[in-house]
């Protein structure tokens, strides 16, 4: 019994990276920023003005929700507890965050299929009137006008009525796509008519879903998909570009209209929208402001698993280069699943 336990201790230091299938992730330490960075970061100050919110493990291994100005300054924590809380979305006038919270204890986010271990949470961006909005639920997001929310629970998206507490189903995945299918990370069009999601179980693709219609339009693979504020494109994350030492992975956008593409979607090269240069090229988590200005998002230079490994939150400004994206949080521990809100 002994032998197998200490060979089972092995196979999972080798294929898990260190860590035990389940474990917490670290809490890490603080890192300095290089010159280059620090350059970057002093540039960068007072130039953006908002918050910017995210899930960490530096304060608890089960992660909490920390706030900071868009520029980089200021971080503090938001949530306290023994939960695991992320997936964290400003509410449209940028008061509230809706986040993804843990019935209790460690939960990793390979288990967000499963709804019956999540709820769905608000809470001031002052760190008060946290409460519970949604039962059983993952992947909550402000509908525009900040009194109803839209989550998925397995296969089935919802709308829910912060006001009456009412719940609307408005797609079956299963009854429209496929048994055993999962949707991720639902995002509607702003004029309501199409659904955006990541697909996993039975499916694993990116797509469009006509509401009306019943209809889906495959994207590509990947995942992470959503819409722009504007309605008028989509941006998701893809397994091809740069990626560190870990797999290959950038940020794609792609031009719709109608609900479908309005190019030819084979040219992957065309769609491409932002992908680091450097080891810390294995980007996840992308998120634009409100007003489609601003992009934060995480980036690792090894591993994959999001809520264990070192990844890094950057903020870039489309239109400008690449390599003008800056780094700003260092710290060891997991960040993931930032959003932004800026002021005008």
């Amino acid at each position: 019994m002994v032998h197998a336990r200490a060979a089972l201790s092995v196979f999972l230091v080798v294929c898990f990276g260190g860590f035990a299938f389940g474990q917490e992730a670290p809490t890490g330490s603080p890192v300095q920023p290089n010159e280059k960075e620090q350059k970057a970061l002093d540039a960068l100050k007072g130039t953006v003005k908002g918050q910017i919110v995210w899930s960490t493990s530096r304060s608890n291994s089960k992660h909490d929700l920390w706030i900071m100005n868009a520029d980089g300054t200021d971080p503090k924590q938001l949530t306290k507890g023994d939960e695991v809380d992320w997936f964290s979305r400003f509410s449209p006038d940028g008061s509230k965050v809706l986040f993804t919270r843990s019935k209790g204890g460690w939960v990793a986010e390979n288990d967000a299929e499963y709804p019956e271990k999540w709820d769905i949470w608000v809470i001031n961006t002052d760190g008060t009137g946290d409460k519970k909005v949604a039962d059983n639920g993952c992947w909550g997001v402000w509908q525009p006008d900040g009194k109803s929310i839209l989550f998925a629970r397995r296969a089935q998206v919802f709308i829910k009525n912060l006001e009456t507490g009412e719940e609307k189903m408005i797609v079956d995945g299963e009854a429209i796509l496929k048994k055993g299918v999962v949707v991720q990370q639902p995002s509607l069009s702003p004029d309501g008519k199409y659904l955006a999601a990541t697909l996993r179980g039975s499916m694993r693709e990116t797509g469009i879903l006509s509401i009306d219609k019943k209809e889906w339009t495959k994207t590509g693979g990947g995942c992470q998909i959503q819409w722009f504020p504007s309605g008028s494109e989509i941006y998701w994350m893809n397994p091809t570009g740069n990626g560190g030492t870990a797999a290959p992975s950038e940020v794609l956008a792609m031009p719709i209209k109608d609900g479908k593409p309005t190019e030819n979607i084979g040219n992957i090269k065309k769609f491409h929208l932002m992908d680091l240069p450097g080891r810390r090229s294995h980007e996840y988590f992308p998120k634009f402001d409100q007003n489609g200005e601003y992009m934060v998002w995480g980036a690792t230079d090894k591993g994959h698993d999001h809520d264990i490994y070192d990844y890094e939150i950057f903020i870039w400004k489309r239109q400008q280069p690449i390599e003008s994206a800056v780094r700003i949080t260092f710290h060891t521990g997991n960040d993931r699943w930032p959003d932004i809100f800026v002021k005008k």
